[in-house]
């Protein structure tokens, strides 16, 4: 039945697998190496240290977080629970797709990034933080501070 007689040269209806391995496996190695440096963190724009100032005639939207963690948009409170709700209908996130927050500097790291995540979800394309140039600590006392 799979015998081949005489001296035919018939085409070979098989299929020649080791082609597709071969990019299989070059797919594979090139999605192991991408994957880790693929990563679902917040974008920022930090500012530096020491920028000058930069005036904005019509003022920056900012979220401002205190010491005792309450939220201020635009300098109204608001609950975090409406956080998401009064950015996603605030007409300047709409129009401008960004956000500044203002957090205070005692703040656990996990309250500011809460914040950032919320904004992100509430459709915010950029989030940027707010420094005080004026309050800033010298290396020499973040070295004193470390345990």
């Amino acid at each position: 039945m799979g015998m081949k007689v005489g001296d035919h040269d018939d085409l070979n209806s098989e299929i020649n697998v080791t082609p597709m391995v071969d990019v299989m496996l070059v797919l594979l190695v090139i999605f192991m190496i991408t994957t880790p440096m693929m990563n679902s963190g917040v974008d920022l724009d930090l500012p530096q240290v020491q920028a000058q100032n930069i005036e904005d005639p019509n003022g920056k939207l900012i979220l401002s977080i205190d010491g005792s963690h309450h939220l201020f948009l635009g300098g109204t409170p608001v609950a975090w629970k409406d956080l998401k709700v009064k950015l996603s209908a605030n007409e300047r996130v709409k129009k401008e797709g960004q956000i500044w927050i203002e957090a205070d500097q005692k703040l656990a790291y996990g309250i500011v990034i809460t914040a950032m995540a919320v904004a992100k979800d509430a459709g915010v394309a950029k989030v940027m933080m707010l420094t005080d140039p004026t309050d800033q600590l010298q290396i020499e006392d973040l070295d004193k501070a470390t345990p």
